[in-house]
């Protein structure tokens, strides 16, 4: 049996609910509800959250039936009614059996508006296809909603202000997510280039080691579109976008997102041979600058490290300005003058945490979470290095107090795992802690969205690779799509330390100044992922590489990537798009930093929201949103997208 059927099998299962005698506390309710199921079966009751023990269940009951739904299954129970015409009796409704759904399995809920009421649509976490949908005929379905808020741990989406993830707080496998990417294990403690030791694991528990080894991303495993039933996942996500079944290319350009048909990725010519170049010299270094010390040309300078990098003995002035410390056009007296009040002002922050009491520290979970986590970080970074080295080594401290610093000079973000990676080739080469400090937050202002606690900031940069592929390479971008990788999953360590474990610390240090000089495009680290991906697509064809084979074969590579070729690759690739550019469709454009051709108008929050085919199949119509309800358009369609192509489940 396919992966598919074995889906939709466990997404049609239903099981008829026993009653117990258990008795559980009704925290809200809500009468003439209709259950509307994806068979069409529809019926009114009343629906509410209803708590057993610390477990807290929605449960739907009909109107006509009295039962007590008390079994703590972790499946969505629902009575099997084979198939049944649209519309039924009472007496037929009187049959129907209570439903009941976990919250701790449940993922998210959303409350839209239709010609019939309001739909709440609630969507399961692990099974794609598992939707039911509540009607309220005569509206009140924000009165729930709020009910069920002040009950439930939920927050707003960013991207559509009428759907709210659950938290995941509640359940044991998954209760380290909503903390940071710091407490997920990401990284093995034994290897400094950690080489991930999940095949085994993936053949075991597919799903909870992809979620689980790839920090978890809340979102990016999307709802699968019901056959009989797409609309309702379609309102889910993005109004009832219409969606073709062929390849589609997501326009990721801010919060607006374009489909544009597989058919119009046009073609690329032939790559130009590239070459590297000398890197910035010290002659050319001095050059640059005026009498006063300001550099008269930066745009010229950063071609320079561009093409050829930064010879080693300037990183310690040069690197100051390409991660914001120094301005470019500032003279010698002000950058020393900033420098003393940056020195100051680290030096106090440092003094905030380190003369905090005990009781203090016993008073604020949050930050001792975070030292605890600090403390176990910087004791396996880069130890292999002689920087590092050895017990008791004074550097190691600078990483601890450094990080510690960080922490209160973000209170937001704090620390995430993986940060260390990015501070220690900057703590090498500074050697000074105030001017790492302040480099580090420089080069964490570039890259702190990786460790959202949502993973939007990742899981766009999968999306804008995906993006990319399709264009340069359709090919192998269908391949991954068919060998369940097309969700870019095995490129996401790359992404999170910015390939840091990948190379070894020089050639980093080198790929890390040619990415600060923002040069030829922004995002050129994702086509620094297609030239990796490029010279290894021929040995992923010859094994016929699935999921699992992709994933070892990319973290086989650490250490074993070629920079300069890579880098001469990738800059080829960005001149094949370059080359065509009036033909790139705007997802691209917008990727590469060219403007849209089509730019697309955002909604505001007082738009209509296109409705859904109401059930007697009729034409969609635009209806304004109940005001007691704060919404915006859901515009990331591109989640769709995305995941259209790439809707490889892990179960």
């Amino acid at each position: 049996m396919s992966s598919n059927d074995q889906l939709s099998k466990a997404a049609e299962k239903t099981e008829t609910l026993e009653e117990s005698g258990e008795q559980g506390m009704e925290l809200c309710s809500h009468h003439g509800v209709t259950l509307k199921m994806h068979k069409n079966y529809d019926c009114s009751g009343t629906l509410s959250l209803v708590q057993y023990g610390n477990i807290k269940y929605i449960e739907w009951k009909s109107a006509e039936v009295n039962v007590d739904s008390d079994t703590q299954d972790q499946e969505w129970a629902v009575v099997s009614t084979g198939r049944s015409s649209r519309h039924r009796s009472s007496s037929e409704c009187a049959r129907a059996e209570p439903l009941r759904m976990n919250t701790v399995n449940l993922r998210s809920f959303k409350v839209s508006r239709h010609r019939h009421g309001q739909h709440l649509t609630f969507a399961k976490r692990e099974e794609s296809r598992s939707l039911t949908t509540f009607i309220f005929l005569h509206g009140n379905a924000d009165s729930f909603v709020k009910a069920l808020l002040g009950h439930l741990k939920a927050y707003r989406s960013k991207k559509d202000r009428n759907l709210y993830h659950l938290d995941e707080g509640d359940n044991q496998e998954t209760q380290e997510l909503r903390r940071s990417f710091a407490e997920l294990n990401l990284f093995t403690e034994t290897t400094p280039y950690g080489m991930w030791n999940l095949i085994g694991q993936f053949r075991q528990r597919p799903y909870e080691t992809a979620m689980g080894a790839f920090c978890k991303v809340t979102d990016v495993l999307l709802y699968r579109p019901v056959e009989n039933d797409e609309s309702n996942v379609a309102e889910l996500l993005n109004h009832s976008f219409a969606m073709e079944d062929e390849a589609v290319i997501a326009n990721v350009s801010g919060e607006e997102y374009e489909v544009i048909d597989s058919t119009t990725t046009p073609t690329l010519p032939s790559r130009p041979l590239v070459t590297r170049g000398s890197p910035l010299s010290v002659e050319r270094w001095a050059q640059a600058m005026d009498v006063e010390g300001r550099v008269t040309d930066c745009t010229a300078i950063k071609k320079i490290i561009f093409h050829g990098g930064v010879n080693p003995t300037l990183r310690y002035e040069v690197w100051k300005f390409l991660l914001g410390y120094y301005p470019w056009n500032s003279t010698y007296a002000q950058r020393m003058s900033l420098r003393k009040a940056k020195v100051e002002e680290y030096y106090v922050m440092k003094h905030q945490w380190k003369s905090m009491t005990q009781g203090q520290e016993d008073r604020f979970a949050d930050f001792r979470d975070r030292k605890s986590l600090i403390d176990k970080d910087v004791k396996r970074t880069d130890r292999v290095l002689p920087f590092y080295a050895g017990d008791d080594n004074p550097n190691v401290e600078l990483l601890n107090s450094i990080l510690m610093t960080y922490v209160m000079y973000n209170f937001d973000l704090g620390y995430v795992q993986g940060m260390s990676d990015l501070l220690s080739p900057l703590l090498q080469l500074m050697s000074n802690e105030a001017d790492a400090f302040w480099c580090f937050a420089g080069f964490m202002d570039r890259t702190c969205t990786n460790f959202d606690i949502d993973q939007a900031g990742m899981k766009l940069q999968l999306q804008q690779l995906h993006t990319l592929l399709s264009v340069l390479d359709p090919q192998f971008t269908n391949y991954l799509d068919q060998h369940e990788s097309g969700n870019m999953f095995f490129c996401f360590r790359w992404l999170l330390v910015l390939f840091k474990r990948e190379f070894s610390q020089e050639d980093i240090m080198r790929l890390w100044e040619v990415f600060w000089s923002d040069l030829p495009c922004p995002n050129f680290h994702l086509l620094f992922c297609a030239a990796i991906l490029d010279s290894e697509k021929e040995l992923l064809y010859s094994h016929h590489a699935g999921f699992t084979e992709i994933l070892k074969h990319v973290n086989e590579l650490s250490l074993r990537i070629d920079l300069d070729s890579t880098l001469c690759k990738a800059e080829g690739l960005y001149a094949q798009l370059i080359s065509i550019e009036s033909d790139l469709p705007d997802a691209v454009r917008t990727i590469i930093g060219l403007e849209p051709l089509n730019p697309v108008q955002g909604d505001s929050e007082d738009d209509d929201i296109k409705e859904e085919e109401d059930d007697d199949g009729g034409d969609s119509t635009h209806t304004e949103h109940d005001s007691s309800i704060e919404t915006v358009s859901l515009v990331a369609s591109n989640e769709v997208v995305f995941d259209r192509g790439l809707n490889h489940q892990f179960f």
